[in-house]
C-alpha cells in the first residue's frame, strides 16, 4: 500500500488549496481514510476523516473551512482548504487504516506528507 500527497505549498491567509492523495494497493472506498497535519514543534493531529461508508468528521479547528471527499473512479482522497490561517501551517499526511483482518484490526499507512504554508 502507498499513499503519495501533493498539492501544498504556500498560500497567503484568506487563500485555498487542495490536496490530493493517490493511493495504491488498496481501494480508497475499502478503508477508513483521513488527513492528518504537523505543526512545527507539534504532534501530529487528525484534520478531517472519511470512512468507508462516506460519512465525514472533522478537528473543531477546521469545520466549516475544510473539506474531505473522494474519488472512487480515480482512487484519490482530497481535502480542500479554504479560509486558510497561518495556523494552519504544518506538513499534512495522508493516513488509510487499512482492515487487516475480520475482527476489524487495523494497520496504519501514511504518505511522505506535504507542507502548507500560510503566510502573507
Amino acid at each position: 500500500v502507498q499513499l503519495v500527497e501533493s498539492g501544498g505549498g504556500l498560500v497567503q491567509p484568506g487563500g485555498s488549496l487542495r490536496l490530493s492523495c493517490a493511493a495504491s494497493g488498496t481501494r480508497v472506498s475499502s478503508n477508513p481514510m483521513g488527513w492528518y497535519r504537523q505543526p512545527p514543534g507539534k504532534q501530529r493531529e487528525l484534520v478531517a476523516a472519511i470512512s468507508s461508508g462516506g460519512s465525514t468528521d472533522y478537528a473543531d479547528s477546521v469545520k466549516g473551512r475544510f473539506t474531505i471527499s473522494n474519488d472512487v473512479a480515480k482512487n484519490m482522497v482530497y481535502l480542500q482548504m479554504n479560509s486558510l490561517k497561518p495556523e494552519d501551517t504544518a506538513v499534512y499526511y495522508c493516513n488509510a487504516q487499512i482492515i487487516v483482518n475480520v475482527e476489524g484490526a487495523t494497520v496504519d499507512v501514511w504518505g511522505q506528507g506535504t507542507q502548507v504554508t500560510v503566510s502573507s
